[in-house]
């Protein structure tokens, strides 16, 4: 015996499946509302404030050097070669390595912290 098909835009739902679907859906409706988990938000960058204690990203090189110093090393620079490899700077700080595209922070990296014993 085939059960009928119920066809949506690009999925084939068997019908019994999706009556099944449907009285749940009811179901879960009337829930309440401490069944709900709360919805989690990955953030990729942080906000960060005036007081920030690293570089944050649009600073110029200047800006850097003049707000948290001269930095611990300068690694020699990468990239450069064409238009579509701009060149990327490494600047060395206690604690954080900031990267730049040309002459702009794009990135600041925390170092690792140690292992604990």
């Amino acid at each position: 015996m085939t059960l009928p098909l119920l066809v949506g835009a690009a999925l084939a739902v068997p019908a019994a499946q999706a009556q099944e679907a449907a009285g749940a859906a009811t179901d879960t409706a009337t829930a309440t509302p401490q069944a709900k988990k709360p919805m989690r938000v990955r953030r990729h960058h942080a906000v960060a404030d005036s007081a920030s204690t690293v570089p944050t990203r649009g600073m110029s090189m200047a800006q850097v050097e003049s707000r948290f110093g001269a930095p611990v090393d300068k690694l020699p620079a990468a990239g450069g070669d064409a238009p579509r490899h701009p060149t990327i700077n490494r600047w060395r700080y206690a604690g954080y390595t900031v990267y730049f595209e040309r002459n702009r922070v794009i990135h600041t990296v925390l170092d690792a912290a140690p292992a604990a014993p």
